[in-house]
């Protein structure tokens, strides 16, 4: 595929707190090193006022970023183009379960229960649900499926200390309740899975399209190899950017403050860069 061929996407975001004193904060927004030899823009992080910004790969390979933010209004940014391949997500029906026992190593922590994801508390009505389900790849699908189907979305449901067992329960929630209780699912069915967030484009939806937002997707691991699934929407998509990964949420939070702070504006983007919707200016 050659340069032509490729979509080119501008993303990014903005964010702006109010802050009573001087707060360090870890930011993770910046793409993950997985994509980084497909930025055509880098997608540096900006702050205002400007604040001494230090970086560091954590525990899961992520890049994060550290800094100490003065009182008052504090901004952050990023803006960055990307060139993607129009691929959508790859599909593998025939891709194995492996055997607990033969798995990687650095594979197992991502079979066991986390903050947000008690698979050891769903793990009967996992298996309720989908010990019928043929293994591999049709058992995660049919676990996105009814997650995807049994969830109700809305914005207004977001929550941030909610749980995959209270997903469960409040049968509600946004893309990270879906990651979570879909993640805490395999698990319980000793699939591996990881929790993933970034930028999705709405590349090859029809419009109207929703207001932009991070979104949360998984990862299972399959065939000796990681797979992008979805339970949110369900679908394979173009123009999925990856910025962080990790056990759950907990992991990867975009922005973690030590002290109070306020979150009074929040903007994100992503969108073809020809098309012009992916403006802020």
């Amino acid at each position: 595929m050659n340069d032509h061929d490729n979509l080119r996407l501008r993303f990014g975001c903005s964010l702006e707190f109010e802050l009573t004193q001087p707060t360090p904060m870890i930011i993770l927004l910046n793409v993950h090193h997985s994509r980084a030899s497909d930025l055509e823009q880098p997608d540096f992080l900006t702050t205002s006022p400007s604040a001494p910004v230090d970086s560091y790969r954590d525990g899961f390979g992520n890049w994060c970023s550290r800094l100490v933010a003065p009182p008052g209004r504090f901004l952050l940014g990023t803006d960055g183009v990307i060139r993607d391949n129009r691929v959508a997500d790859p599909v593998a029906p025939n891709a194995v379960q492996h055997p607990i026992e033969m798995l990687p190593s650095d594979v197992l922590a991502f079979l066991l229960p986390s903050r947000f994801c008690e698979s050891d508390l769903v793990a009967e009505t996992a298996w309720s649900l989908f010990s019928k389900s043929p293994s591999g790849w049709p058992l995660v699908q049919a676990i996105c499926d009814h997650v995807h189907q049994s969830i109700a979305f809305g914005y207004a449901d977001s929550r941030s200390t909610r749980t995959a067992y209270q997903t469960l329960t409040d049968k509600r929630g946004v893309c990270r309740d879906f990651a979570h209780l879909a993640i805490a699912f395999c698990r319980a069915m000793n699939v591996p899975a990881r929790y993933c967030t970034g930028y999705i484009s709405d590349v090859g939806q029809a419009p109207p399209y929703g207001p932009m937002d991070f979104a949360a997707w998984i990862e299972v691991f399959l065939g000796g190899a990681w797979w992008v699934f979805d339970p949110r929407n369900n679908t394979p998509r173009v123009g999925r950017v990856l910025i962080a990964r990790g056990r759950d949420a907990a992991d990867v939070p975009l922005t973690h403050s030590f002290g109070v702070n306020t979150l009074t504006n929040f903007n994100v983007w992503i969108a073809p860069v020809e098309e012009g919707r992916a403006d802020v200016s």
